[in-house]
């Protein structure tokens, strides 16, 4: 026999669960953060008054980081997509940003990392590159900024046509 009181249970205890799965199930939501400061150096039409820009600094010193590696073909074939691979083995990295320097914007993608004590410094995208050019990432790590290079040939055009 269902009294009031196990049928109030029943509801409650039925209602809790699908909630408690419901947030271990579902993904949970990344947003993205645009600022003033985000815009103006997307659109930058250098590379250096971009770092400028991102990093606060035009004499803030850039080290040629060998802890800091790029991989992304040699010759890309859709300028379009081109897949590019950052990998920074550093202690407390902070952000990530990748640079086409043919683009008419350079600046092509910052990754922010909100808890560098906890943060990996790792980020794998596809990057539109307007023509051959070097594809640069800058990581700042530990309030210092570390630079890797790569030239990127592209046989059909990306950001032009």
């Amino acid at each position: 026999m269902n009294t009031p009181r196990r049928t109030f249970l029943k509801r409650v205890l039925t209602t809790g669960s699908v909630i408690a799965l419901s947030a271990i199930a579902l993904p949970q939501s990344v947003m993205a953060y645009w600022s003033k400061k985000a815009e103006k150096a997307f659109d930058a039409e250098t590379v250096e008054e971009a770092k400028k820009v991102l990093f606060d600094s035009a004499s803030q010193t850039v080290t040629d980081g060998r802890k800091v590696t790029i991989k992304a073909p040699d010759i890309a074939e859709n300028g379009a997509v081109v897949p590019i691979e950052v990998t920074a083995n550093l202690e407390r990295v902070e952000s990530i940003a990748i640079f086409g320097e043919e683009n008419p914007k350079p600046l092509v993608a910052q990754f922010n990392f909100p808890d560098p004590d906890n943060a990996v410094g790792w980020v794998k995208a596809r990057i539109k590159l307007a023509r051959t050019s070097k594809v640069f990432a800058v990581v700042k790590a530990d309030g210092k900024l570390y630079k890797a290079e790569r030239e990127v040939k592209v046989t059909i055009g990306g950001c032009g046509g």
